[in-house]
């Protein structure tokens, strides 16, 4: 008995038989016979395997040529068994993303707020590829301006807040001014007469302090002292702008630290020479040229926080007018009976004894500052001169580099008399009027820029150790256990910590040395 199969299916089942001599049966109709589920076997699970895949491959297919073609059917074709030709599919994908990269397209009537939204309407009125490539480049540039306008918003409100009074500190100023009028003890004087002798004393550490916030002034003396190994042997010399003058001496009064000197002094206690108040005036006039300057020249893309102008925004500050900032470079000036001080920022917090920088040899310098960084040796903890200076002009050009690290200011030794006998102070007057004639065209504005012209070749490297900063700056990324090792660690940015844009990651590392517990700071809420 034979058994035939055609090859192209189970068509038809032919049997025959032969006989033992090979002869040819007798012709007559031979009734069928009922074929066995063993011999259908095969072929059902030859089926069985080849029609999901057949249903799966003629899915894609459709799939694929509905982007393509106008009809799936007409792409289906002799592609259906010889293979999909997706190379055709990225050629023409290609082509239409360059097409819509270089043309031009007119936005007007194509709002298109999220992906599902395009896809909706790319499906529903049938568009090709081209079409979506140019829909998706328009779609894109409207989600570009939500962000930059976003980013615009941002930096506005973040200016505005990071340069704010709170309203804590503010109550908190009031509170104290109050009770410097009805309380005695609050206007009792600072230092007591006893220890009146050790501000003028070279024997003992002086640190200098020039602000007008209480809480941000006690926070710096509180951590110094419980950080210090011998805070008798610390004086404190708080200068103060006369508006907070009665806040700042009662704080001070009411809360006496027995370990150390404190003294506070108000700007409208000094008795400077004629030379120094022209000096100053001077000064102040330039600087606030220079805030009139950028102010009238403001444009709504400098708000872009991460664009080339954002540095302008900070000119607009108020500590670009603040007198006490611009007093620095009259220090040998407000301490004539001094040797050598540490100058502390309002903003700073030490975490260690720092006594050891009184015993600085700085070989002659006026300044001993952080220059180089715990980052590695091309690396520079306060930026480079590039960052502050014009170097396409060509006065800072011919006379600085541009890759010279810049110095940290907030944390600085300096040596009162060692710049006594430069012209540190007369050379920053110099190159402010520089900057006037040439149109405010040499620096970036800030402090710091005519402050690195005027001490260059006075500053003397220290550990990179003793003064960490860039904590109330967005960028800021400091590894924790070089944050606990630094023995000063400074806010500098917008991002106080008193204030709500303050970073909670390095918030308590300042609010650690805040007296919660104390009446007044309770009274006015001040935020831990």
């Amino acid at each position: 008995m034979k058994f035939y199969i055609s090859t192209t299916g189970i068509k038809r089942v032919t049997i025959s038989s032969s006989g033992a001599a090979g002869k040819a049966s007798p012709t007559k109709a031979t009734a069928p016979r009922r074929i066995s589920i063993r011999t259908l076997l095969p072929a059902v699970l030859v089926l069985g395997i080849a029609l999901p895949f057949l249903f799966v491959r003629i899915a894609f297919l459709v799939l694929e040529s509905a982007a393509a073609c106008s009809s799936p059917l007409d792409c289906i074709g002799w592609r259906f068994f010889s293979g999909a030709d997706a190379s055709l599919l990225r050629e023409e994908l290609s082509r239409a993303l360059v097409e819509a990269k270089e043309g031009d397209i007119n936005e007007e009537g194509i709002e298109i707020e999220s992906f599902d939204k395009l896809v909706k309407d790319m499906t529903s009125k049938r568009e090709d590829i081209k079409a979506f490539a140019f829909k998706t480049k328009a779609m894109l540039r409207q989600m570009e301006r939500k962000v930059q306008s976003s980013r615009q918003r941002e930096s506005i409100y973040w200016h505005l807040a990071s340069h704010g009074v709170p309203k804590s500190l503010h109550c908190l100023c009031l509170k104290l001014a109050e009770e410097y009028a009805v309380n005695a003890i609050a206007r009792s004087r600072l230092p007591p007469p006893e220890y009146v002798s050790r501000l003028a004393d070279p024997s003992f550490h002086h640190l200098v302090l020039l602000t007008d916030n209480v809480l941000a002034a006690s926070t710096v003396v509180s951590s110094t002292i419980q950080n210090s190994a011998n805070p008798g042997e610390l004086v404190f010399h708080i200068v103060t702008d006369k508006k907070t003058y009665t806040s700042m001496h009662a704080w001070f009064a009411i809360n006496s630290i027995k370990s150390a000197v404190v003294e506070v002094k108000g700007l409208h206690q000094f008795d400077w020479s004629q030379e120094v108040n022209v000096g100053v005036k001077e000064m102040l006039e330039i600087h606030r040229l220079i805030w009139r300057h950028y102010y009238n020249n403001l444009k709504e893309e400098d708000f872009e926080y991460k664009g080339e102008h954002k540095r302008y925004i900070e000119a607009l500050s108020p500590s670009s007018l603040s007198l006490l900032n611009h007093l620095r470079i009259y220090i040998p000036e407000l301490f004539p009976d001094l040797n050598k001080i540490v100058f502390l920022d309002d903003d700073i917090v030490v975490q260690h004894d720092i006594s050891s920088l009184w015993e600085l040899d700085l070989n002659g310098k006026v300044i001993g500052a952080v220059v180089n960084s715990w980052c590695g040796d091309d690396c520079c903890p306060g930026r480079k001169y590039r960052d502050y200076l014009n170097f396409s002009h060509p006065i800072i050009s011919s006379n600085f580099d541009p890759d010279h690290c810049a110095w940290l200011y907030g944390m600085n030794v300096f040596d009162i008399e060692a710049w006594r006998r430069t012209n540190i102070t007369a050379t920053y007057h110099q190159w402010l009027k520089l900057s006037h004639k040439s149109g405010l065209a040499l620096w970036h504005p800030g402090v710091l820029p005519p402050s690195l012209i005027a001490f260059e070749g006075h500053v003397h490297p220290i550990e990179p150790s003793w003064h960490v900063a860039g904590l109330g700056s967005q960028s800021a990324e400091v590894h924790p256990e070089i944050l606990e090792a630094a023995a000063v660690i400074h806010f500098s940015g917008p991002a106080k910590p008193w204030l709500e844009i303050g970073f909670p990651e390095v918030r308590s590392l300042w609010t650690k040395y805040v007296s919660f517990s104390n009446n007044f700071i309770r009274k006015c809420r001040v935020m831990g």
